[in-house]
Formats: C-alpha cells, structure tokens, sequence
C-alpha cells in the first residue's frame, strides 16, 4: 500500500515537473517568436495593412468631419459597413493568413524549422508556443488598428460630445463588441491558417479557397453558413448591417454559442495540428 502510494505521488511529481518545463518552453518560444513576428523581414506587409483602414478612416474623417458630428447615427452604420468589409474580411483575414501561415511554412522557406525539431522539446509545445506568438502578434496589431479607428469615428464629436456616447449612450458596448469581434476573428483565422500552413506545401490556394467561401457566406443556405467563421462574428455585430438584396436570411447565432464554439473549434483545429506535426518531415529540396 505504501509503494503505491509513493508510486502515485512519483508520478504526481513528474507530471509537475513535465508541466513547468512546456510552460517554460512555452514562454521561450513565445518570446523569440513575438520578437521574430514584430522585426522579422515579413513584418513589413503586416504593418502597412493595419495601417491602411486606419489612413483610410482618418482621410474620411477629415472630409466629413461635419456630417459625422450632425448625424453620427448614420455614420455608425457606415462604420460597421466599413469594419466588416475592409477590417473583418480583409485586412484581419488576410493579416492573420500571412502572420499564421509564415509561423511553419516560413520556417521551412527559411531552412531555420530543423533547428526546433532538433531541440528537446515536444512538437505539441512548439505548435503551442507558435500559435500564441501568432496570436499575440495579431491581436496587438489589430485590436490596436480597430481602436483606432474607432478613434476617429468618435474624433468629430469632441471628447464631451464622444464621452457623452460612450458612457450615456450605446458606444461603450458597440466598442467593446467591435474590440471582442477582433479578438475572436483573430483566434479562430489563426488558428485554420497555422493548420493550413502545416499540412499544405503550397498554402496560397487553401487560403484563397477559404477567403472564397467566406465571401459567398452570404449566399450560402443556412446550414452551410454556419460551416465558416465569418457567420459567427457577423452575428455579433453590434450595429446589424444588410447582406445585400440576394443574401439568403439566417438567423444570426447568440454570443453564448459563437464565442464557446469558436474557442472549441479552435482547440479542435490545434490538436489537429499537433498531430500533423507529430508526423512532420523536413524536406527542404522540395520547398
């Protein structure tokens, strides 16, 4: 009975200790990841696309300036026409592609991913570590580009007329949904363009594959809208916007099922990852 019991607090112990070490190697590769993300030769593309909506704002606030501040309930409507089409469907998506692809498919361009694979640790960790340094790198960029934009929306009515409709007023949530919509846009894109990076040698045509289904969403029939992300964010946007005269109507999915359910797809998604990766070969000549 005692040697059992040492066995389970033995084992209790390795577990521990096998814990600390991947969160360690979490960490590392987390860093060297975030660094390599915000200063690599690739990071260039990823900082002028956040920068385009937020130019493209400002230019616009600049020239109806006066028609924001005297009917900013119709210029709300046109932001959240503006942050799905050019924010949500394009710069995100197409943000999230090229930082999450680049994590793998980068390395093996660059000939540097033998380097993670000859060192101790596990491949599981590595898709780990990877994907929240994607992650990370995303959300700092683009939650950062959205409140910015955001900004400027708000900028033509002065900061009592902005604090007025943001504490006394709708703004508040509508920024904080617009903030949220971000947020899961980039872990649920991250996480199909890390996979598609990793089982794909080419990944440029899954992506534009993807990006097609996710921009005929709104012709699609119901079930099948709920077979692609976008749906879900667009269910939660916090000003309804139209999908067009031919979009077929579905009923928009609460945030009690889109939030959970993206984060398990997601967890879903990088166990598939993981066990691609378990069976992963360098094949330099190849690429």
């Amino acid at each position: 009975m005692s040697s059992r019991a040492e066995t389970v607090a033995m084992d209790k112990t390795a577990k521990k200790t096998r814990q600390s070490l991947w969160k360690k190697q979490i960490a590392s590769i987390l860093r060297l990841e975030v660094r390599k993300n915000f200063t690599g030769k690739r990071s260039i593309l990823i900082y002028l696309l956040a920068m385009l909506p937020v130019l493209i704002m400002a230019a616009l606030v600049s020239v109806n300036a006066d028609d924001i501040r005297e009917n900013f309930a119709e210029a709300s409507i046109i932001f959240a026409n503006l942050y799905e089409g050019m924010i949500l469907r394009t710069v995100v998506f197409f943000g999230c592609a090229w930082i999450f692809m680049n994590l793998f498919r980068g390395e093996v361009v660059d000939r540097s991913l033998h380097y993670y694979f000859l060192s101790p640790v596990k491949r599981e960790v590595l898709v780990a570590g990877k994907y929240i340094s994607g992650l990370v790198t995303s959300l700092i960029l683009f939650v950062t580009m959205t409140a910015l934009a955001v900004f400027f929306i708000y900028l033509p009515l002065g900061y009592s007329g902005a604090m007025s409709h943001l504490f006394d007023g709708p703004g508040m949530s509508q920024v904080l949904t617009y903030l949220s919509i971000t947020v899961l846009a980039c872990i649920g894109y991250g996480a199909a363009f890390l996979v598609i990076g990793l089982f794909f040698r080419n990944p440029i045509i899954p992506a534009i594959i993807l990006y097609g289904w996710e921009f005929i969403n709104f012709l699609l029939p119901p079930f099948l809208k709920k077979l692609s992300i976008i749906h879900y964010l667009h269910s939660l946007t916090p000003v309804p916007i139209p999908e067009g005269p031919f979009a077929i109507v579905a009923e928009p999915t609460s945030a009690w099922l889109t939030v959970p359910g993206l984060i398990l797809v997601t967890i879903a998604v990088l166990v598939m990852a993981s066990v691609r990766i378990r069976r992963m070969e360098i094949k330099y000549g190849g690429d």
